[in-house]
């Protein structure tokens, strides 16, 4: 069944009325992510305006998540990505040795925008305003070709709608412009990948956003309430949110020291882990304005902002929202904050449980007896360090924290219990839902390492390993000219063993990753068999393939070479 959402705009796109809709099976279950998201954002309203009544609000009657997705993604030239058989069928390079220049000088993060750059980003910003996509942000990022385009903030339901839609103009403005938009999580090893930042936050219909701290965040308790709340859903179901990240591109990505790292935590900042601890403490906690002087008499000085920023972690509080950052850039948005939404619902209706039936004179002893008790059970998924340091993962474990290193790990904790439980409790998902959703995910894991495996094989096949070989003949018969004419032919020979033994190389290892494809692929009666199988036997025989033949890339001549090169792709628009 379809039914259409009057909560989402319709539109009109090449010439047709699009209408959002959900989609629902024969037997009721909910086969679309709209669905879940309306459930969970109402879940959420229910719960948050019973905290609002504890706090004497009675003119908000509804909460409304809301989010603001930054969306990253890569602009090539289509005559080169045409020219790369990986790219087209799996949308990133399965190939690929590293050119002479990255990104370690950070020009691309800080250039002007190149001309032709300029021109679709201004293309796109008015085909997305025709379909009632307010886009506001344009810049490059850190990666060269790696650029990034955000939003006007929105419901989640609304901005879940534009972000797919705005993908979709996304990849069809860049073709009128001779261009590829690239929505991989990582189309090119050694650089950055992209992903898409989700800055979620909750409003009230009165105009509260309850994720503000004011002037005096110590004093607000009603902020200080939301707050703990989301510090102990995050804590108890981290699971969940690692699972609501998963997917075979996006394992290239996290952790990779250009994204949060697969194990959740939470970034508070100097200003509001001060609060949190004098809290704990019971003692009082003084905010000292911070200004930076700039030393000069034309310029003012500025406050610094006391939130600070993290850009190595997962889930961090920037200001007046939480910006969940390990969303891959292909990611649909509605999963993330369906289960973020039932999180914090979860929590916010224990809080309000425990608290309702308090009389109104013992009400804020018991609210901070409850809030200092949240943080010291919970307190261990605050992390206002490096995620990306060895010692952090070392400290995480202490801690007891997860650390789900790939979809495959994470995705059949989704049936825990408690995740059930939670999901049910809200109605969000039902464990036939829950359970469909799993299998579909690790099925879709399967499938994209298949088809990345068999695609890798008919390239080595096809293009590298002919090319090598006809080359390696090239060399001997040089030696072979050379030795006529009684010149030491010492550098044709020692290249030509060199490309004969790597070829050799590829070629052993291609015959090998054709075996460990059938042997996964035999698996299919159980998803979770295939899956693991194809991440445990399937991607180590990938690795050494693409070792071999980047090791032959860097050896043989740019013209011989079959395909257009990184440095050819990722600096050529």
């Amino acid at each position: 069944y379809t039914a259409w959402d009057p909560t989402s705009y319709c539109f009109v796109k090449e010439g047709s009325l699009y209408i959002p809709t959900v989609f629902v099976s024969y037997t009721g279950e909910a086969l679309d992510k709209k669905t879940p998201l309306l459930r969970s954002m109402d879940a959420l309203s229910q719960q948050a305006v019973r905290i609002l009544r504890l706090f004497g609000n009675t003119t908000a009657t509804k909460v409304t998540s809301t989010v603001g997705p930054e969306q990253e993604y890569f602009l090539i030239d289509k005559k080169m990505y045409d020219k790369r058989e990986d790219l087209i069928m799996t949308g990133r390079t399965l190939f690929g040795a590293m050119p002479p220049k990255g990104q370690e000088l950070d020009d691309q993060y800080f250039a002007n925008l190149k001309p032709r750059v300029a021109a679709y980003m201004a293309d796109l910003d008015e085909a997305l305003w025709k379909v009632g996509v307010f886009a506001t942000t344009k810049h490059n990022e850190v990666a060269p070709a790696q650029h990034e385009m955000a939003p006007v903030f929105s419901t989640t339901n609304i901005s879940t709608d534009q972000n797919e839609l705005a993908m979709e103009v996304m990849e069809k403005v860049a073709l009128k412009h001779g261009l590829v938009c690239l929505l991989h999580e990582k189309p090119f090893d050694g650089v950055n990948g992209s992903g898409k930042h989700n800055n979620w936050s909750m409003a009230t219909n009165d105009g509260q956003n309850l994720l503000d701290p004011g002037s005096t965040p110590m004093e607000n308790m009603q902020f200080l309430t939301f707050l703990c709340a989301i510090i102990k859903g995050i804590d108890e179901y981290a699971d969940l949110l690692r699972i609501s990240a998963s997917s075979a591109g996006n394992d290239h990505r996290l952790g990779a020291n250009e994204a949060p790292p697969a194990i959740i935590s939470i970034f508070m900042g100097e200003e509001l882990q001060g609060v949190l601890d004098a809290l704990e403490a019971g003692t009082s906690y003084k905010s000292e304005s911070k200004v930076f002087e700039i030393g000069v008499d034309a310029l003012p000085d500025f406050p610094k902002d006391s939130t600070d920023r993290n850009r190595t972690s997962p889930f961090a509080f920037t200001g007046n929202r939480f910006e969940f950052r390990m969303v891959g850039s292909s990611d649909n948005i509605g999963c993330p904050n369906s289960l973020l939404n039932a999180i914090v619902a979860g929590e916010l209706s224990d809080i309000a449980d425990k608290m309702e039936g308090i009389p109104a004179d013992k009400f804020d002893d018991e609210l901070k007896s409850l809030l200092v008790s949240i943080i010291k059970d919970h307190k261990r998924i605050i992390f206002n360090g490096n995620g990306y340091s060895d010692e952090w993962v070392a400290e995480a474990e202490k801690r007891g924290l997860p650390n789900f290193r790939s979809t495959v790990d994470c995705v059949p904790h989704y049936a825990d219990p408690k995740n059930i439980a939670l999901l049910e409790k809200f109605g969000v998902l039902s464990e036939k839902e829950i359970k469909a959703r799993m299998e579909v995910l690790l099925e879709n894991y399967a499938k994209t390492i298949n088809i990345e495996a068999l695609t890798m094989i008919d390239m080595a096949k096809k293009k590298y390993i002919p090319t090598c070989i006809a080359y390696t003949k090239e060399l001997c018969d040089a030696v072979a000219v050379k030795k006529s004419l009684e010149i030491c032919p010492c550098v044709e020979k020692e290249l030509a063993e060199k490309v004969s033994s790597l070829t050799k190389d590829a070629y052993t290892t291609t015959n090998k990753l054709e075996e460990a494809v059938a042997a996964a692929a035999a698996k299919d009666s159980c998803v979770l068999d295939m899956a693991k199988s194809y991440r445990e036997e399937v991607i180590p025989v990938m690795d050494a393939l693409r070792a071999a033949v980047d090791g032959l890339e860097v050896i043989l001549p740019s013209c011989k070479w079959p395909v257009p090169a990184y440095s050819d792709i990722i600096f050529n628009v």
